[in-house]
């Protein structure tokens, strides 16, 4: 059988294994993606189809592994999960649509606007200038504008 097919036939299981194992439907796609990925760089010689669905099995659980490494390592949590029980619609509007702007921008608004540091220390946090920091508070304010219809100040 074709690596290719074999593959095929295993992407399932796949991504059974990795949707129990991540619990997030996109990184189990990404860890799937990411095995085969891996298969067309290596190259692996297979000897069987039982020794080709085991290399693509330990391969997936291997970039299971690594994700939840790098989850735990770095936790994140995206804005939209954050607790907004005391929190009026409008607010809520607006913080999902900081979630939305470009990263740049999005860390620099909510490190001033959610979480109260200075410019000074939000320069000295990303290891910008403050200069820096100003134009994209300036510019995430511009996007944040426009997105609300002109609500914000």
């Amino acid at each position: 059988m074709e690596p290719e097919t074999l593959f095929i036939n295993s992407m399932d299981q796949l991504y059974r294994m990795a949707r129990f194992m991540l619990s997030d439907v996109q990184d189990a796609e990404d860890a799937v993606q990411e095995t085969y990925v891996r298969f067309l760089i290596r190259k692996p010689k297979l000897k069987d189809e039982e020794h080709g669905k085991a290399w693509f099995m330990r391969v997936c659980i291997n970039i299971c592994k690594n994700q939840l490494r790098f989850r735990n390592r770095h936790p994140q949590c995206n804005i939209i999960e954050v607790d907004t029980k005391g929190v009026d619609f409008g607010e809520r509007e607006i913080l999902r649509e900081i979630s939305l702007l470009p990263v740049k921008l999005r860390s620099a608004m909510i490190l001033y606007s959610i979480e109260g540091y200075s410019v000074k220390e939000i320069a000295g946090i990303l290891k910008i200038s403050e200069a820096a920091v100003k134009k994209r508070l300036q510019r995430g304010r511009e996007q944040l504008s426009i997105r609300l219809g002109g609500e914000i100040s």
